[in-house]
């Protein structure tokens, strides 16, 4: 049957084939890099799932990731990992690859969890909805835009959703921070690789690679995707390595004439951070960060969530919990949709011209 307040497919245990919902859910991880090995932990805490499997490309991430991970085999071709028996897999690759491992992933018929964005440029996200297409139904495939599992944010949702603020006017999100880490002592001829972030090729830039979460947020909870994008970035103080912008101001509008402002920064704040996205509504505002939410009306802040841990764990859990009890859903395609609304910001940003949804589809 299907939920109808969510939209997943959900199975009885005894008919979820070829897997048994009382056992835990092995998987294996694709990239054992900082991120995926850190992710991983969740894995491994939860008590329905073990991490069975690493691969990488290069030993030392796999040696990295095995002391955390006894009892994983060890790949360095992602195609044996593909071909074992692991349950599920975790893509956890510069997002560059993650189109042609997420095809490989689909047609080896595994439970899939990937890392944001779906791509750095429209091909790449185009060969993911291709895919998505041809996955298997009785497979859960989750993207990481953890807010879409966070509790706090669930909740702040379904007070947008019920109308009790009114109707969205005015949108504006940002991701103020400080600098990314670097990777050092590796051969000149990986750095591209061990510090993908820092080139738009691989990373497909920090709105696409790092804003993507923002800009996930406001997709959803408009239930939109904007139709233009303008915006203007630069390189104030980032001067190596890469190519990747280290600040950048973009203004979406969509079809209905909802203006959402969006502005980001990799500059160091001295502390300082605002990572957060607020609507503006007919009766009221609603602030919403993976600190938790406020709500403001009549003046004066009538609600507040706190959210004191990594909601990471709620998408772990929730995939783990759907992959083993049949409550399957395919995130692909609204992870494709808010990848390429950030692409369409990017591209404006580039050639100083402005961007339409219809361009990003040609």
């Amino acid at each position: 049957m299907k939920n109808a307040a969510t939209g997943i497919l959900i199975l009885a245990p005894q008919i979820v084939k070829g897997y048994q919902a009382n056992s835990a859910l092995s998987v294996g991880l694709i990239g054992c890099g900082r991120r995926g090995t850190a992710m991983s932990a969740w894995f491994a805490k939860n008590e329905f799932a073990r991490m069975a499997a690493l691969c990488d490309i290069y030993d030392d991430q796999i040696e990295q990731a095995a002391q955390k991970f006894a009892g994983a085999r060890h790949f360095k071709d992602i195609n044996e990992l593909l071909a074992s028996d692991v349950d599920a897999v975790y893509i956890a690759t510069p997002p560059y690859l993650h189109p042609p491992h997420f095809e490989l992933a689909v047609k080896a018929r595994k439970h899939i969890f990937m890392e944001k964005p779906a791509g750095v440029d429209p091909a790449g996200v185009k060969r993911i909805v291709a895919a998505a297409k041809t996955a298997d139904k009785n497979k859960r495939i989750t993207v990481d835009f953890q807010q879409r599992y966070g509790k706090d944010y669930k909740k702040a949702y379904e007070i947008v959703q019920s109308g009790r603020l009114g109707k969205i006017v005015e949108v504006r999100a940002s991701w103020i921070s400080g600098g990314l880490p670097l990777r050092d002592g590796h051969p000149a001829d990986q750095e591209e690789m061990r510090n993908w972030l820092f080139y738009r090729e691989k990373s497909g830039d920090i709105i696409v690679e790092q804003n993507c979460h923002n800009i996930d947020v406001v997709n959803w909870f408009t239930g939109l995707h904007p139709a233009r994008a303008f915006g203007y970035g630069g390189r104030m103080v980032r001067k190596s390595p890469g190519n990747i912008l280290d600040n950048l101001a973009a203004t979406y509008r969509f079809d209905n004439g909802l203006v959402f402002s969006y502005s980001s920064s990799q500059i160091s704040t001295n502390g300082y951070l605002d990572v957060s996205e607020t609507f503006v509504c007919e009766g009221g505002a609603i602030n919403t960060s993976r600190k938790g939410y406020h709500v403001w009306q009549g003046g004066k802040e009538v609600e507040t969530a706190v959210t004191s841990y990594d909601i990471t764990k709620d998408a772990i859990d929730e995939f783990v919990d759907g992959a083993r009890n049949g409550k399957f859903d395919n995130a692909a395609f609204a992870a494709a949709e808010s990848t390429l609304t950030a692409i369409m910001a990017r591209e404006s940003i580039y050639s100083g011209k402005e961007k339409t949804w219809e361009m990003m589809q040609a």
